[in-house]
């Protein structure tokens, strides 16, 4: 890993109307709209469901190195994520974000210790961790083949 602090930065682009053409070096440049909640297309990526994909993404890369470092085996791991963005002493803001997890281990995993990965993965996730939104963790593991 590379010393701190890191910096990322990302280039938008866009007129008075129309997608804004969202860029950042070595990477695939992706149109972004308003989402169908805010009159947009709701044909492309918006800015409420990348940070939402954000949370999703986090999680499962958090995930990946505590399970490497609590020695749990899996298989699998399927995120759902629903971002909620209400209005909050008139200002609007997503309010939370609920992760529905479900990790497929191998037979003669601990599922508690499977589940305790997941918990840790959550609470070291860097995105919700700089964000004031309420992050719920809805766990499932399922043991099998």
């Amino acid at each position: 890993m590379h010393e701190f602090p890191h910096h990322y930065r990302v280039d938008a682009e866009g007129g008075v109307e129309g997608s804004i053409l969202v860029s950042a070096e070595n990477l695939p440049t992706i149109n972004s709209a308003p989402p169908a909640e805010f009159d947009g297309p709701g044909d492309q990526w918006s800015p409420e469901h990348m940070l939402t994909a954000s949370v999703a993404n986090c999680f499962i890369l958090t995930f990946r190195a505590v399970a490497r470092a609590s020695k749990v085996e899996w298989h699998d791991l399927e995120v759902n994520v629903t971002g909620t963005l209400d209005r909050v002493d008139r200002v609007m803001k997503f309010t939370a974000f609920t992760v529905h997890a479900t990790l497929a281990v191998p037979e003669g995993t601990d599922p508690e210790k499977a589940r305790r990965a997941m918990e840790k993965a959550e609470s070291a996730c860097l995105v919700t961790a700089s964000l004031t939104a309420e992050t719920h963790l809805e766990a499932e593991v399922v043991v099998g083949d």
